[in-house]
């Protein structure tokens, strides 16, 4: 008879949101888990004939799953303490290369590190970033596994700015002298040498003071004892204490090294032009108040954290701390399209739209929190509360069947 199909759609029907709960309780523990839910609808309606009014009159043909559906809301996030881990919050899923060569997605962030030093899945996917060049991330350039490993190294940078905030006493007698203002720089070898300045008040123009940039002689190829000076200048100052000028400057040079680093070396500095000088002279001590410049020596990676916006800071040896990367985060036009690969993996569709790159906090896009998972958004009690009610959907068109079983059995018997 065709009425056994329609309890037995909805055997299957049951059958189907029985198993959704189950797969859903069964990942309640797994990071970056999307609570999944089967919709269904009724079969097409057969139209036997019309009433009195002319509406017609139908016969329901059973259920059929629509669609399954994951809410895609935000689990819990649950620090770890793990550097490689990161959550997001918010719209958006980790880009990561298979070990095919294609990607995928994912809200899991449970990345560790391979042998080689690379972010990766438990899986053995590769974790996708934007890479960064002496510090400074291109988020122009295309995505590249991103390296956080102990072994990561950073080159020596050598010095090209240097800069001195400083004050000048006012009351300096005449051809007296100021404070010296010490700062390190760094050759293309990475070796750090020690730049002294020193000042003295002109003895004919009370707002004038003369400065000369002086290196140990010991560090040049030269040799010698005592030091060598390497720059010079004469400082203006107006009645308000404030730089107005910097006269018969002798740009800073290095003429060379001992230790054979790429000489010579030209440095701007050591002060900036007004009006965005920092150096002034007031009534008040003479004194150094900071030093600044922009090299640095080589150094092993020995740290790293990960910032809100993917942005991978690491400290290395020598002190310095430099982007290592930014982590991309890719945005869909449609959640609901993607494709579920396992793994906590996702891969676009048609329905789904291209990936959206970009980096957290841009464009719609969540911000990471590093050292820290998302975990599973399942819903225990939920879970319970359809698993109760798929179970009594699942007796009740067991019962139809049975009942059109006796049914037919009683037609089978009347044809006797």
């Amino acid at each position: 008879m065709g009425s056994f199909s329609i309890p037995l759609s909805g055997l299957t029907a049951a059958q189907d949101q029985l198993q959704s709960v189950s797969n859903n309780l069964s990942n309640l523990n797994t990071d970056g888990y999307k609570d999944q839910n089967v919709l269904f609808g009724d079969i097409f309606a057969q139209t036997g004939a019309v009433n009195g009014s002319g509406d017609p009159m139908q016969t329901g043909l059973g259920v059929a799953p629509d669609a399954t559906v994951s809410n895609f809301s935000d689990g819990t996030i649950n620090p770890t303490g793990i550097p490689s881990n990161m959550a997001l919050s918010g719209d958006g899923f980790f880009a990561v290369r298979n070990s095919d060569g294609t990607q995928s997605y994912t809200r899991a962030g449970d990345f560790m590190t391979n042998n080689a030093g690379y972010l990766n899945t438990p899986g053995g996917s590769l974790v996708l970033g934007f890479p960064a060049v002496n510090g400074v991330v291109n988020t122009s350039a295309p995505m590249q596994p991103l390296q956080v490993g102990t072994g990561v190294t950073v080159p020596a940078v050598a010095t090209t700015t240097v800069n001195i905030s400083a004050n000048l006493n006012s009351d300096t007698a005449a051809g007296g002298a100021g404070p010296t203002s010490t700062l390190a720089i760094y050759d293309t070898l990475g070796a750090q040498h020690e730049l002294t300045v020193s000042y003295m008040k002109s003895t004919t123009q009370p707002n004038t003071w003369s400065y000369t940039v002086t290196i140990p002689s010991a560090d040049l190829a030269a040799g010698g004892s005592g030091t060598t000076q390497v720059g010079s200048g004469t400082l203006n100052f107006d009645g308000q204490g404030n730089l107005t000028s910097i006269t018969n400057v002798v740009p800073i040079s290095i003429p060379s090294y001992a230790d054979g680093a790429t000489a010579p070396q030209a440095l701007s500095g050591p002060f900036d032009t007004p009006p965005n000088s920092s150096i002034t002279q007031t009534s008040s001590p003479s004194a150094t108040s900071a030093t600044t410049q922009d090299g640095y020596a080589s150094g092993t990676l020995q740290t790293y954290s990960i910032e809100a916006d993917g942005t991978i800071q690491g400290t290395f040896s020598s002190g310095k701390t430099l982007a290592l990367g930014q982590v991309a985060v890719a945005t869909f036009a449609n959640n609901q399209g993607l494709s579920a690969v396992g793994e906590n993996n996702f891969k676009p569709t048609a329905a789904s739209g291209s990936p959206v790159i970009g980096v957290g906090g841009t464009g719609g896009r969540g911000t990471i929190t590093g050292g820290a998972v998302e975990q599973s958004n399942v819903d225990i009690a939920s879970e319970f509360s359809k698993l109760i009610v798929a179970q009594q959907a699942y007796s009740a068109n067991a019962k139809s069947v049975t009942t059109f079983n006796q049914l037919s059995q009683a037609t089978l018997q009347m044809l006797q």
